[in-house]
This record gives structure tokens, C-alpha cells and sequence, in this order.
């Protein structure tokens, strides 16, 4: 072969003795294909140094293998966790992951031109402070959207989410039953349904037992804006005892302000509570009681959603729900009864007759 001439499928399919249609199997994910033949064709494009051309086998095949994913505001640990296993288990299954970000406001979206250009097979919106404007705009052209960590209340649109409002809920027996009486929530973004559902799940438990609302502040989901919000409750003449934050990095930057600015013992004189059980919960400066939300679990349902709807675009709408454990450390007081092993982990859960009560 000529030096600098560029190795074809034609090439290995001579090569190894088989036909084009072999070498095309060989190199796509999920073919029919004998080992001994697939093995035949590796050998040989080994041999040549041949590299499938993934453009020009898109545009034969009409799919790109490329699933995009729209995220914001990375410094939320459990958006990197999220996307680092999203990558992994969508290139098991022969895909490939395309990361758009966007600045993190309800404004801010990643231009759906942009998106639509690189022809994704399919669309993972993994964030809660993007607009639904995107999702809207891909469903619109034919590619198909997963919905992660959220909900939207348009018809139509797959989502995978944690068990937010049964979150809230745990959250606000747990504090009770610990005895704080004076309770905050710490918002994230106001039309995140993420966070409102978390707060739906709070209130409606404090409400069913006759208990005043909680004071509530908004911390946009931003460790800045949370800590401004957590100066304002803790400088009130009515302190919160306790303070449920939407999720760990807020709690995070209240855990901050309330040692190093108010002086405070948490848990001893402030109990806090967060949502994800990100990795920051577990280190032992914060060691964070949060309400889990298994990333390898919700992982591997939107992975099996989204190739299934890029595969088979008639598949049936569905919202999935991925249960979580109230996971119990050392930023809150406990009650006195319900606390259970869980492998490493210490988890609360009450007796169905408490949670009736």
C-alpha cells in the first residue's frame, strides 16, 4: 500500500476475507456478527491501522451514536457524578456522550441550533435550572428528550427523577420527632420543580399534623446566594432550630455560616438537613444527614430510556420514579427511634404506624 493513502473498510474486508457489510457489523455496537468473523476484522484493521469513520457512518445510517446532555452550574457535586456514569454506561451500549453547559439562570439555555447541528440521537436535560425551552425545541424536531432530576408539566416528555416530595416528607417527621419545633427550607430556584417538590413534600407533612409553616429563604442553588440566605434566618429574633436545605450544596454554605459567623454547634444549637447525599455530605468537616439520590440507579433507567426512544422512537412516555434513604449523620439531632443499618450506612426509617400518626 502507498504510503500516505488512506486506509478503507475495503481494505480490511480484502484483508481479513469477508465482505464490506462485515467490516460495517464489525464496528457497530449491538450487529450481528460471529466472533470469529469480528475477531477476523479487528486483526486486520489492526494490521492496517484503520479507524472507522463514526461522520461517514452517521451519515449512512441516519444516526450519529452521539446522546447529548445539557447541564448547568457543575459546582453542584452531583451533576459531575451524574455525568461521569452517564458517559460510562451510554458507552457500554455504543454511545457517545456531547456535553452542552449553559450559564446557570432560568434565562440561560444552550442554543437549540447548536444542539440540533451535531444531529444527537437523543437528549438528556440534566439540570434543574434550565428552562424546559430546549426540550421543547428538540421534541419538536424529531430528537428524542429524557428529563433528569426534574419533571415538566407538558405532555409527552420521559423523565427519570429521585423521590423528592417523599423526601420532604421524611424530612419534616425526622425533625419533628427530634424535637425542633422552629423549621426553615432553604429554596433552591422558584420554577424548579426539583425543589418545589422537595418543599411540597415538607410543608404537607407539617401541615397534616397541625404545625406552623416553616420560615422559608431561597438559595438559587448556589453556595453564594444560600449563604446570604442562611445570614438572613440565622440574624432572626426567631432562629430556626432547624434548617432543611433543597439540596447538599446549599447546606453546605449554611453549615459554613452558621460556624464560622454565628458561632453555632450544629447539631447542638442547629440541626441541618440536605438532599442528594452528595460526596461533600460524607466528609467529616460537614458530615451531612441528607436524602439520597442513587446516581447509579437513576443512571442506568435514563441510559435505558433514552437509547430506547433514539432506538425506537414510538416507545411509550414514562416517568420513573427511583426511591432514596434518608441517610443519617451527624448535622442534625435523631430520634429517638427508627435509625437502621444499612450496609455502611445509618438510614431513618419510621415505623409505618409513626409515619401515620
Amino acid at each position: 500500500m502507498s504510503q500516505g493513502r488512506h486506509v478503507t473498510a475495503t481494505d480490511v474486508a480484502r484483508l481479513a476475507g469477508v465482505s464490506q457489510s462485515a467490516v460495517s457489523r464489525a464496528f457497530t455496537p449491538g450487529a450481528s456478527i460471529a466472533d470469529s468473523t469480528r475477531s477476523r476484522v479487528e486483526n486486520a484493521a489492526r494490521s492496517l491501522g484503520y479507524r472507522p469513520n463514526a461522520i461517514a457512518r452517521s451519515l449512512t445510517t441516519r444516526r450519529s451514536r452521539i446522546i447529548g446532555v445539557a447541564a448547568a452550574y457543575l459546582q453542584n457535586h452531583f451533576y459531575p457524578d451524574v455525568i461521569e456514569a452517564l458517559s460510562r454506561a451510554l458507552q457500554a451500549r455504543g454511545y457517545h456522550i456531547l456535553l452542552f453547559t449553559a450559564q446557570a439562570d432560568r434565562h440561560a439555555d444552550p442554543v437549540l441550533e447548536e444542539v440540533l447541528a451535531y444531529r444527537v440521537d437523543g437528549l438528556i436535560l440534566a439540570s434543574t435550572t434550565l428552562s424546559s425551552a430546549l426540550a421543547e425545541g428538540c421534541r419538536a424536531a424529531g430528537v428524542p428528550v429524557l428529563l433528569f432530576n426534574r419533571t415538566s408539566r407538558a405532555a409527552g416528555v420521559s423523565s427519570v427523577t429521585g423521590e423528592n416530595a417523599r423526601g420532604g416528607r421524611l424530612i419534616a417527621e425526622f425533625l419533628h420527632r427530634a424535637g425542633h419545633r422552629r423549621l426553615a427550607f432553604l429554596a433552591g430556584i422558584e420554577n424548579s420543580s426539583t425543589s418545589r417538590d422537595r418543599e411540597r413534600g415538607f410543608r404537607a407533612w407539617l401541615a397534616e399534623q397541625g404545625l406552623p409553616e416553616p420560615v422559608r429563604e431561597v438559595g438559587l442553588y448556589r453556595f453564594d446566594a444560600a449563604a446570604a440566605a442562611a445570614r438572613r434566618l440565622l440574624s432572626r429574633a426567631d432562629r430556626p432550630d432547624a434548617i432543611f436545605c433543597a439540596n447538599d450544596h446549599m447546606a453546605t454554605a449554611v453549615a459554613e455560616v452558621a460556624r464560622h459567623e454565628f458561632a453555632l454547634r450544629i447539631p447542638r444549637d442547629l440541626s441541618l438537613v440536605g438532599f442528594d447525599d452528595t460526596g461533600p455530605a460524607r466528609w467529616p468537616s460537614f458530615s451531612l444527614t441528607s436524602f439520597s439520590q442513587p446516581v447509579a440507579p437513576m443512571v442506568e433507567a435514563a441510559v435505558s430510556a433514552i437509547t430506547e426512544l433514539a432506538e425506537q422512537p414510538n416507545t411509550p412516555v414514562r416517568q420513573t420514579v427511583i426511591p432514596g434513604e434518608l441517610v443519617v449523620r451527624g448535622s442534625a439531632r435523631v430520634p429517638p427511634e427508627g435509625c437502621v443499618s444499612l450496609g455502611d450506612s445509618l438510614v431513618w426509617r419510621p415505623e409505618p404506624a409513626e409515619q401515620a400518626a
